[in-house]
């Protein structure tokens, strides 16, 4: 039922309050705006300003921006708002006050060096600092504005381009630089882990790449070894159809010799058959003549019985020629038949020796083909080796380059970090040396205030002791009261003096030995610290080396034992491919001799069976060729 509660009130108090803040903002960066560019122009032309001039105009400032919340306070009814001469208190912060009834985003709307005194009003120069594209802006449009519409225009055409805000110019230049800042950071680390993953990308790239090398190597060394085979195959076969061929064109050239032999004999004998005949009718007809000589000569022989005598004579001398023939003919068919045997057995012999040279030029052709094909094993076996080596080489060596460079990288990091922080501790003593008169001022005011208020406390009671003195004392001593009593003043007052000079620089040289001692702490904690981030980054880093050489050493032994162990597989695999070649010649040959000499065994048995007897034979050499 309180009055406060009862009363009518607007609707729109909340957006009201807000636009004025707003206006009250802006009309404090339109203040720090005339005054840096007063400054600027001031400076430009005469030079800098002294200490004196930037305090009155700063205290001019601040005024305004007191009465201005001075209203704004009253128009609302907030009695915090009210601002006294003689109060330290922030106006910003009075206004602060009030906007975090309306919205949160008015807290934060000032730094905190940014403060304004009533009674002096020294708005701090960091404000100004960060205004010039602000400035650079304000310059394009009109500067006099001597109407609120006209202002208000030339503040829409301002926001059009952004968001409308409440805040200063100077906190948000704060905000975008510590955003920045942020950034930079962010960007650093994002940079870092773009780049491991760059390397681990390139790490990648490169053993897929070694991979498809080593495949297309193995690809090719197997081609070869498979052209090797086919090759060696074909060679065989050629050779087998070449062995074939001569073995055939043998075996006609043994037949037809044989023919020709057989001709040969035939011919011979017919012409000894013929010889023979002849020799025979001739001997027969001189028997002949003989035995009539003989009969003529015999007259007392009859001739029945001469004649008888003839023809018995006639027929034994043919029965003996013909048995002659006969035998004749029977020795030239053994003759024949023991020359064609033997002609066979010499055929027989010299085709064994034709076999025995090809399977001796075909197991000395498949131990040259064996060893060229082991040779060339083992040059793949050398050329992957080789390739090996160089690809791993090449992996290790990509990778301690990487290495090489994330450390270095990590370096530099550190090192902008370790600049980073130092500089900003610089800017935080720096911005500590800049709030140091401030703060030994408000310290000195406040020493000056209560050496003020012991001053008045001595006046008053020296008013007091006067008083008392004048009413107890007579007229006539009032003269030597007083003066004794001025002079007692007079001296407290300089001992006060005194005091007060005594306490200010005290509390100046205690606040500058403070404030030293504190930065170098900082200093020297912050050189601790970074050198100990320095230190755990190198241990890091040489931890992160030594497990790298270390691998590389076990990649190099491992595939040292690789290597070997797979060159001993290759040469156990040659030794029992060269043994299993000898055993399949030994055997090869051992098979083909025996084959021959039964062959050989079965012809001369049979040739004993056929009456010939011991033939006359090559003897063919049974050497071993193993």
């Amino acid at each position: 039922m309180h009055d406060f509660v009862r009363r009518d009130r607007p609707p729109r108090v909340l957006i009201d309050l807000i636009q004025r803040t707003k206006d009250a903002v802006r009309e404090l960066d339109n203040l720090q705006y005339r005054k840096m560019k007063k400054i600027l122009f001031q400076e430009t032309r005469n030079g800098p300003l002294n200490e004196s001039q930037e305090e009155e105009e700063d205290s001019e400032h601040g005024s305004n921006l007191s009465r201005k919340m001075d209203s704004l306070g009253s128009n609302h009814s907030i009695p915090s708002m009210s601002v006294s001469t003689g109060s330290q208190s922030s106006s910003v912060s009075s206004m602060q006050e009030v906007l975090d009834e309306s919205s949160p985003e008015l807290v934060m709307m000032h730094s905190d060096e940014s403060t304004i005194n009533s009674s002096s009003s020294v708005v701090h120069k960091k404000d100004h600092v960060f205004i010039r594209d602000e400035v650079g802006h304000r310059d394009r449009r009109p500067e006099v504005r001597p109407t609120q519409s006209v202002q208000n225009q030339a503040l829409h055409y301002r926001n059009r381009e952004r968001f409308a805000t409440i805040k200063s110019a100077s906190l948000v230049t704060r905000q975008i630089h510590e955003h920045e800042q942020e950034n930079e950071l962010r960007e650093q680390m994002s940079g870092y882990k773009r780049m491991r993953r760059q390397h681990q990308k390139q790490l990648i790239a490169l053993e897929n790449k070694l991979k498809a090398e080593m495949d297309e190597h193995r690809l090719k060394l197997q081609k070869e070894v498979e052209t090797h085979a086919n090759n060696s195959s074909i060679e065989l076969e050629k050779l087998a159809k070449k062995q074939v061929a001569v073995m055939d064109k043998e075996a006609k050239a043994a037949a037809a010799d044989e023919k020709k032999f057989q001709q040969q004999i035939l011919a011979q004998q017919k012409k000894d058959l013929a010889t023979f005949l002849e020799s025979q009718k001739k001997q027969y007809k001189l028997c002949k003549e003989k035995i009539k000589e003989e009969m003529n000569e015999d007259h007392s022989t009859p001739k029945k019985e001469k004649q008888e005598r003839i023809s018995k004579h006639k027929e034994n001398l043919q029965h003996t020629q013909a048995e002659e023939e006969a035998q004749l003919l029977s020795q030239q068919r053994l003759y024949y038949d023991k020359n064609c045997r033997s002609f066979k057995r010499k055929t027989m012999i010299k085709r064994h020796e034709m076999e025995q040279q090809n399977i001796r030029e075909e197991l000395n052709k498949k131990r040259t083909q064996k060893e060229m094909e082991h040779a060339m094993l083992i040059r793949h076996d050398e050329s992957t080796r080789e390739l090996e080596y160089r690809q791993l080489h090449t992996l290790q060596k990509l990778r301690m380059d990487l290495i090489r460079l994330q450390h270095q990288t990590e370096l530099e990091n550190q090192l902008e970090y370790n600049k980073r922080r130092e500089r900003e501790l610089h800017r935080k003593h720096f911005m500590e040396l800049r709030q140091q008169p401030k703060n030994l001022k408000a310290m000195e005011m406040q020493i000056k205030k209560q050496f003020q208020d012991t001053c008045k406390v001595q006046t008053k009671q020296y008013k007091a002791l006067k008083n008392h003195q004048l009413e107890v004392t007579p007229k006539s001593e009032h003269k030597t009261i007083l003066k004794s009593l001025k002079d007692e003043q007079t001296r407290k007052l300089a001992i006060l003096a005194e005091q007060y000079e005594q306490s200010i620089n005290e509390m100046m040289a205690s606040q500058a030995l403070r404030l030293d001692e504190a930065q170098e702490a900082e200093c020297q904690a912050l050189r601790l610290q970074l050198q100990q981030e320095m230190e755990l980054l190198n241990a890091y880093q040489s931890k992160i080396k030594m497990q790298t050489e270390a691998q590389h050493e076990r990649e190099l032994q491992k595939l040292e034992q690789r290597v070997s162990l797979r060159r001993a597989h290759l040469e156990q695999k040659i030794e029992e491919e060269l043994a299993a070649l000898q055993k399949e010649r030994s055997e090869r040959i051992k098979f083909l001799l025996e084959k021959q000499e039964r062959e050989i065994e079965t012809f001369d048995m049979e040739s004993l069976r056929m009456g010939f007897g011991n033939l006359v034979t090559l003897e063919y050499p049974k050497e071993d060729y193993r």
